[in-house]
């Protein structure tokens, strides 16, 4: 712990509140301090520091990380103290009966044959040697799992082939991707995690593939930034899809239909806060003729997490959290909320489909590439 408390400069705590003052968590639940876990690991045993079960409530969102006046790295500090408490035997509570976990674990296996291609409609072209790979993530799983939120998580997988057929491109989609990791890295599973990563970059390479683009935060920030961690740097370049559209919307005039919307936006956290991309997706919606792009106050930098993360701990805290979020959006005036985030969508959507939730409150919920292919069609 002590080691951990070095690398993330948790020595340096001045114990003056600002972390839990930002906290979205500590905003709904009174018990929560990020700085108590903290402190916790400075001045306690291992064993309490581990077994505490306020270790899996962070939600990662790095809120606290950028107002810290001591530079606290307090989000890996999460991650790291986590993989010792897995280490340890102690597990989070998973949402879904720990079914997304499972199937993660799974995934792991060399091998697993799936059938990941079959939501590529005829109209989608797709090549075997393009340099450029669309990593598609866990989107096909999303897709069947959450049927009845009506979360449509391959609308945006469609989208962003559709997108980029427009902009001349065929991507390789590969037949044996699997998921990225992300959510088994931030539970503490980094064995596991190093295993999907080890399958996923052999596929790549063997895929000659050179620029790989997701419409996926998590798995940005896990081929990005967590894969050249454990497994040194990559020979290829990782890009969103919105920072892609942002490069050819500078360089070349693509033609789009109005599509009279009054949007709203959710920062994700992995992309905003974890990777500094904030402007390429408001360029993309401000490009769509017709859009009427409505902030809220809480945005950028400031936004607030969706309210879970890793498939841990969904509870009532996280209920408050998004419905919070949720009436921020609809306070704008919009009409629509974007995401560029698949699990952001989701979870909202979860939080609008609840019986009781009132209509009149509720918003269409789409992901950023469906707006922008609907200015396509």
């Amino acid at each position: 712990m002590n080691e951990i408390a070095k690398r993330t400069k948790a020595y340096l705590c001045l114990d003056c509140g600002k972390c839990t003052a930002i906290c979205p968590i500590s905003r709904v639940n009174k018990g929560y301090s990020p700085r108590r876990l903290l402190t916790k690991a400075l001045v306690s045993s291992n064993e309490n520091v581990l077994n505490d079960h306020t270790l899996w409530t962070c939600l990662t969102c790095m809120m606290c990380q950028q107002k810290c006046p001591s530079d606290i790295d307090y989000v890996q500090f999460t991650r790291l103290v986590r993989a010792d408490a897995s280490s340890d035997g102690q597990e989070a509570k998973c949402s879904h009966g720990g079914a997304l976990q499972s199937l993660m674990k799974i995934m792991t296996a060399p091998e697993l044959k799936q059938n990941r291609l079959e939501w590529i409609t005829s109209d989608l072209k797709t090549s075997g040697k393009s340099e450029y790979l669309y990593f598609v993530g866990c989107l096909p799983y999303f897709d069947v799992f959450f049927t009845e939120i009506k979360a449509n998580s391959l609308d945006s997988a469609r989208s962003t082939l559709k997108i980029l057929n427009l902009l001349g491109i065929e991507p390789q989609v590969l037949p044996n991707e699997r998921c990225c990791g992300h959510d088994l890295l931030w539970m503490g599973d980094v064995e596991n995690f190093k295993r999907l990563a080890e399958h996923n970059i052999e596929q790549i390479k063997k895929s000659g593939a050179k620029k790989i683009i997701t419409s996926c935060p998590e798995c940005l920030v896990s081929l990005r930034i967590d894969y050249p961690e454990f497994l040194g740097k990559m020979d290829f370049e990782v890009m969103h899809i919105s920072e892609l559209i942002s490069d050819e919307l500078s360089k070349n005039k693509i033609k789009l239909n109005k599509v009279e919307k009054k949007v709203t936006y959710q920062d994700p956290c992995r992309l905003g806060r974890f990777l500094n991309i904030y402007d390429p997706p408001r360029k993309v919606m401000g490009s769509v003729p017709g859009v009427e792009f409505l902030e809220m106050p809480k945005s950028g930098r400031n936004a607030i997490c969706c309210g879970t993360s890793s498939w841990v701990n969904c509870d009532i805290y996280s209920k408050m959290i998004q419905t919070n979020r949720l009436k921020e959006a609809k306070n704008t005036g919009a009409e629509v909320l974007i995401t560029a985030c698949p699990k952001c969508q989701i979870h909202f959507s979860c939080t609008q489909n609840a019986e009781g939730y009132p209509e009149e409150l509720k918003l269409r919920i789409i992901d950023l590439t469906s707006l922008f292919a609907e200015g396509l069609a």
